[in-house]
């Protein structure tokens, strides 16, 4: 239900634009976001973003990475600006559905691989 797009390989200081495109309305989830896993290590949180607005960002993208969406095209975006190497990781767009009181419904894309040269 989700696909990712956008990574590729960036030097350091570069720019990218990742998009998460939905296969039905992006409003029927209750948060979207994206979180990441480099090698090595656990998959962490990088932004997520709720039906109304409300954004929480990793403190280490914070100011540099941007959350935003387009629901005419059913997509979440992360712009992501001032790359460093250490933002190296496989990219997966998040879902989550909430279906009824302590239940949801949680939905991953494939992964996007984000590579920053140094």
């Amino acid at each position: 239900q989700l696909v990712e797009s956008g990574g590729g390989l960036v030097q350091a200081g570069g720019s990218l634009r990742l998009s998460c495109a939905a296969s039905r309305n992006i409003y029927s989830f209750s948060v979207m976001g994206w979180y990441r896993q480099a090698p090595g290590k656990q998959r962490e949180l990088v932004v997520d973003m709720s039906t109304s607005g409300r954004i929480n960002y990793a403190d280490s993208v914070q100011g540099r990475f941007t959350i935003f969406r387009d629901i005419a095209k059913n997509t979440v975006y992360l712009q992501m600006n001032r790359l460093k190497p250490e933002d190296t990781a496989v990219y997966y767009c998040n879902a989550i559905e909430v279906t009824g009181p302590l239940r949801k419904s949680e939905f991953w894309g494939q992964g996007t691989l984000v590579t920053v040269s140094s």
